[in-house]
């Protein structure tokens, strides 16, 4: 047992700061909904108390004594709802009867999410781009699907490709592109503290793949990248 512990904690320090994702999908447990919203808050606080009190704070404080609930509540809810499908929007996509063929864009989404890595917050925008083959899609459920799948411990590189293959799903086309650019707080805030920082990260598919699209998508968000 204490093997596997050293071999464990040899790979993390290996690793270091290093931004290592393991797959597009979300790495969840077999049993990750096993028990109720309601039982995960009550494990949640009570491990942010044990870790407070390690600390050394002093939760009959009363600013501190509501904290552990308030965190709970807020990852439960909030910061980490995305990984339960039950929150997934509903993209329900409508004919294209006005036969609109070119390129829609849907820029300069909101992200927030959290660094699996070390917790922190990931702040950035979303440029999602979509190319009808005869379906088109509420704009709205475009910021909704990025928001469903930011809402998790994530890496920047796995939500740029789970927003394209949601909505590659749900419209019945390759042809749909994604670039994130964000800050990192656990490069901004910690470590390097590079505060001026940011990652840009992409997804092309079908016809995004084209130079040309490819580039007429980037004069679109005025990205100055350069992704040929």
């Amino acid at each position: 047992m204490f093997e596997v512990k050293d071999g464990m904690k040899n790979r993390t320090d290996e690793l270091g700061d290093d931004h290592i994702g393991s797959s597009a999908k979300t790495p969840l447990r077999a049993d990750a909904f096993d028990i109720s919203d309601q039982e995960k808050l009550l494990k949640i606080e009570a491990s942010v108390k044990d870790i407070l009190t390690t600390l050394g704070m002093d939760l009959e404080d009363d600013s501190l004594k509501g904290t552990p609930h308030r965190v709970a509540k807020a990852y439960v809810n909030e910061i980490f709802s995305g990984l339960n499908p039950k929150n997934r929007p509903k993209l329900s996509t409508f004919d294209n009867n006005y036969k609109y063929g070119e390129m829609l864009v849907e820029k300069n989404i909101t992200v927030y999410s959290t660094c699996e890595h070390h917790l922190l917050p990931i702040v950035g925008r979303a440029h999602v781009a979509y190319i009808s083959n005869g379906n088109v899609i509420g704009l709205s459920k475009m910021n909704r699907i990025v928001d469903y799948f930011a809402k998790r411990p994530q890496v920047q590189e796995r939500l740029t490709m789970q927003v394209v293959q949601a909505l590659q799903e749900a419209l019945g086309t390759d042809d749909v592109a994604c670039v994130i650019d964000a800050k990192h707080l656990c490069v901004n805030s910690r470590g390097v503290r590079d505060i001026e920082s940011s990652t840009v990260t992409s997804e092309f598919g079908g016809k995004f793949k084209d130079k040309e699209i490819k580039r007429e998508f980037l004069d679109y968000i005025k990205m100055e990248t350069d992704f040929e």
